[in-house]
């Protein structure tokens, strides 16, 4: 056998050895693009994963079904804020797909890789504020409080510094606000400044059970505490939220998202309520992945076929 023959011999063996490889990997490559965007529907089971019922999110995810003609056929399953929670990390630890309906101000953005999916049709509405809401008369019955919620406001980064602490140094609210409150002075003499203390005067503050809510509502009660006042927390369901504070069955709320979020129910009761306005600018929500997944849409997702 000549020297020139087997080197061509070698030659083609290379070119074939490379040719499997090349397939090899442009396999891989497919099923990771498809992992990414063409298969994220049949991988999730065509669910959103969502939380409550009765909350805002929850009916603006399903104008987002009805929205985007890529959605027929998804189903949004609606369970609970925590569900969802645990449904995210058990997701995220085996780096699997899931498309949840989320919202920053929130500890999962700090602890997680995540990313909205661009909302291009608006379902989500745009960034939002949060607000504090009194019943009629607040002002006249209880001006110290009312002076305080007045005042109240901080940033997206307080809020998630007092839920970080909750999920990381395992605190309560209760102790998370007192320690940003520690941590916080110059801004809370803000919101007391020139205000008397009271004698033990009872007030009533409702939330929802989200942590931002937790968050806002454990740093007001403290500060209210501090100037004399027993304060009741109460978390409540959304519509309930503003219907307690519109009777009278309760004195504030400081978990009002608006105008999206909790949009309908403040149109419901605005005439019975006083709106002090944001005391949070930035809040935003609509459907999120881990940033591992290959989509950046809501538009990225397939219908069910």
């Amino acid at each position: 056998m000549s020297k020139n023959f087997k080197s061509f011999i070698l030659l083609g063996i290379i070119i074939l050895t490379l040719g499997i490889i090349a397939a090899c990997g442009s396999d891989e490559n497919d099923e990771s693009e498809d992992a990414g965007s063409e298969d994220v529907g049949k991988a999730i089971e065509y669910t959103l994963t969502g939380i409550e019922p009765g909350a805002g999110i929850t009916s603006l995810a399903g104008d987002a079904l009805e929205d985007y003609p890529n959605l027929d056929g998804y189903t949004l399953n609606e369970s609970s804020t925590a569900a969802m929670l645990t449904s995210l990390e058990d997701a995220i630890n085996n780096e699997e797909p899931i498309v949840i309906t989320g919202w920053t101000p929130h500890f999962k953005f700090a602890k997680y890789d995540l990313k909205f999916l661009e909302d291009p049709k608006g379902s989500f509405g745009e960034a939002e504020n949060i607000n504090t809401i009194t019943r009629l008369g607040l002002e006249e019955d209880m001006p110290e409080a009312y002076t305080v919620l007045d005042r109240f406001y901080w940033e997206v980064e307080d809020m998630e510094s007092v839920m970080l602490m909750t999920q990381e140094e395992d605190m309560s609210f209760e102790d998370a606000a007192s320690k940003w409150i520690e941590d916080n002075q110059d801004r809370v003499s803000e919101w007391t400044e020139g205000v008397e203390e009271v004698d033990g005067v009872e007030i009533e503050l409702v939330s929802t059970p989200w942590d931002t809510e937790r968050s806002s509502t454990a740093v007001v009660s403290e500060v209210l505490t501090s100037i004399g006042y027993t304060v009741k927390d109460t978390p409540v369901d959304p519509v309930v939220m503003f219907q307690a504070v519109a009777e009278n069955d309760a004195d504030a709320s400081v978990a009002p998202w608006l105008p999206e979020t909790h949009g309908s129910f403040y149109e419901k009761y605005e005439e019975d309520v006083v709106d002090l306005g944001p005391n949070l600018e930035g809040a935003k929500l609509g459907l999120v992945v881990p940033t591992y997944m290959e989509i950046d849409s809501i538009e990225d997702l397939k219908a069910k076929e």
